[in-house]
C-alpha cells in the first residue's frame, strides 16, 4: 500500500512547525488507518508499511502533524502549520525513515554477564543442565542481590543508551532477578531511573514469578503465595510496575500457579503478559488469551490450539528469535504458521545476560527474516507497531501517524530492507524521541 498525505487537522491552528524532516527517499509510516482501526496487524496487514516516497514529516510539540510526499505536504500546511525561520529543518538526504523500534521484552537490569555459561553451551551442555548446576536465572539472582540500586541503575543506563544507538525508542524492562520483595522493588526502581536518564519510554514489568528462589526450593506453593500476597500488592501500591509476567512452564510455574498470580495482578490493576510455550506446548498461550493478556512471549513450542487461541484474541504473539539463535537451538517459533492462522505477531530482543545478550532490534529483524521467514516488511511492523500493541503503547508509539509521538529513526540507506539484509550492521543515522534528536551519526 502507498500512503497518501496524512494530516492531523486539529493541529492546523496557524502556529509554525517545530521540525520538518525533508528529503526522505522512503518514509515507512507503518500507518494504514483502515487496518489500524481493527487492532494489531494480522495476515497481509502485517506487511503494510504506509510507504511514501520523496517524502517529508512535520512535527510540533513532540507530535507528528503530517506525513506524505514533500511537495504536497508543505503546500497543504502552508497556512495552518507553516514552515518559518523558527522551524528546524532536518535533511534526510535521500535516506529512509522508519518508526523508532519498540522492544517489548527485555531483562535489561542485571549485574554481571554470563559468558561462562555461553561457553558451556557451545561445548554441548543444555540450558536446563546449566540451571540445575546453579547457573541460569538463579546465578543472576545471587549476583543481583549483592548489588545496590545505584550500581544497577548505572549498568542499566549504559545498556539502554546502547539500545537507543540501534534505534530503540520504547522498551519494556522486566524485574525477575531479585525474587524477593526488596530486590524486585530495587530492580524496578533502577529500571525507571535508567529509562528516564537514557530518554526512552519504558514499560516496567514485575516478573517476580521468573523462578522459585533458592530459599523456597521445594516450596513452590509458598513462594506463589509470597508473590500474590506480598510482592505484587507492594509493586502495585507503589506504582513500581505497569505489568505482571509469569514464566509459565511445568518445571517453573504451572498453569494453576500462573493463573492465580495473573488474576491477582489484574485485580491490582496491572496489565498481563506471559512467558508461554517456550520449552513445551503447555497451554501458556491459551491461558494468556483467555485472561486477556497483552502478549504471550517466546512460543517456540506453541501448537495449533495455542495459535488458534491467540488468533481469536487481542493478545499479541511476541517472538524472540535472538534467544533461539544464542542458545544454538534448531527450532524457532513457527512464525509463518502463526501469521497464516491470523495471530498478531511482534518481535522483541529478550535482551538478558543468560540466553540472549542481543539488544539490537535490527539484528533481531535479520534473524526473524532468515530463520523464521518473515518478510522484511513483516519484520518491521513486528518490531514497531505490533510491538507497541504488545505493550499497550499503540496510541503513542509504533507508527508515524499524525498525533503520535515523533519517535523515528533516520536510516543510513534509502531502503528499509537494508536493515535486516545487512545483519550486524548498525543502520542508524539518527534517532529522535518526541521530535528531539538523541543520536545523530551522519553517513
Amino acid at each position: 500500500m502507498t500512503s497518501p498525505l496524512h494530516i492531523d487537522h486539529a493541529a492546523l491552528d496557524g502556529r509554525p512547525l517545530d521540525l520538518l524532516v525533508r528529503g526522505i527517499a522512503q518514509l515507512c509510516t507503518v500507518h494504514e488507518p483502515e487496518l489500524d482501526a481493527q487492532g494489531p496487524r494480522r495476515r497481509e496487514g502485517l506487511g503494510a508499511l504506509g510507504l511514501a516516497e520523496d517524502a517529508a514529516m512535520a512535527v510540533r510539540e513532540g507530535r507528528i502533524v503530517a506525513t506524505g510526499r514533500e511537495a504536497e505536504l508543505v503546500k497543504a500546511l502552508a497556512a495552518g502549520a507553516p514552515v518559518t525561520a523558527a522551524t528546524r529543518t532536518v535533511e534526510a538526504c535521500g535516506r529512509a525513515v522508519i518508526p523508532g523500534f519498540v522492544d517489548p521484552h527485555t531483562h535489561a537490569v542485571f549485574g554481571r554477564w554470563r559468558q561462562d555459561e555461553y561457553e558451556r553451551r557451545v561445548r554441548g551442555e543444555t540450558y536446563q543442565a546449566i540451571a540445575a548446576a546453579g547457573g541460569g536465572i538463579n546465578a543472576s539472582v545471587r549476583d543481583l542481590r549483592e548489588r545496590g540500586e545505584d550500581e544497577l541503575y548505572e549498568l542499566a543506563t549504559a545498556r539502554l543508551r546502547e539500545m537507543m544507538a540501534w534505534g530503540t525508542t520504547t522498551v519494556e524492562i522486566k524485574s525477575g532477578y531479585g525474587l524477593s520483595l526488596d530486590d524486585e522493588a530495587k530492580m524496578l526502581r533502577a529500571a525507571r531511573r535508567a529509562a528516564r536518564t537514557a530518554g526512552l519510554d519504558a514499560v516496567l514489568t514485575c516478573l517476580a514469578a521468573h523462578e522459585v528462589p533458592p530459599e523456597y526450593r521445594g516450596r513452590r506453593a509458598e513462594y506463589v503465595r509470597q508473590v500474590i500476597d506480598v510482592i505484587l500488592p507492594r509493586v502495585a501500591a507503589e506504582g513500581l510496575a505497569d505489568r505482571c509476567d509469569v514464566f509459565c512452564e511445568p518445571t517453573v510455574f504451572d498453569l494453576a500457579d500462573s493463573e492465580a498470580i495473573l488474576r491477582r495482578a489484574a485485580e491490582l490493576g496491572l496489565q498481563l503478559t506471559v512467558h508461554a510455550d517456550e520449552l513445551e506446548a503447555f497451554g501458556g498461550a491459551a491461558l494468556a488469551a483467555r485472561l486477556g493478556a497483552a502478549s504471550a512471549d517466546h512460543l517456540i513450542r506453541i501448537d495449533g490450539p495455542g495459535r488458534a487461541a491467540l488468533a481469536a484474541s487481542r493478545t499479541v504473539a511476541v517472538l524472540l528469535p535472538g534467544t533461539v539463535f544464542t542458545l544454538g537451538l534448531r527450532q524457532y517459533a513457527p512464525a509463518r504458521d502463526m501469521v497464516a492462522d491470523g495471530c498478531a505477531v511482534a518481535l522483541a530482543s529478550d535482551f538478558n545476560p543468560g540466553s540472549c545478550p542481543i539488544l539490537a532490534m535490527p539484528l533481531v529483524m535479520s534473524i526473524a527474516c532468515s530463520q523464521m521467514r518473515l518478510s522484511p516488511a513483516e519484520a518491521l511492523v513486528g518490531a514497531t507497531l505490533n510491538a507497541a500493541w504488545a505493550l499497550d503503547r499503540q496510541a503513542v508509539a509504533g507508527s508515524l501517524a499524525p498525533g503520535k509521538r515523533a519517535d523515528f529513526v533516520i536510516l543510513d540507506g534509502a531502503d528499509f530492507r537494508l536493515v535486516p539484509y545487512r545483519a550486524a550492521h548498525n543502520p542508524v543515522a539518527g534517532v529522535f524521541v518526541g521530535g528531539q534528536e538523541i543520536i545523530l551519526n551522519p553517513a
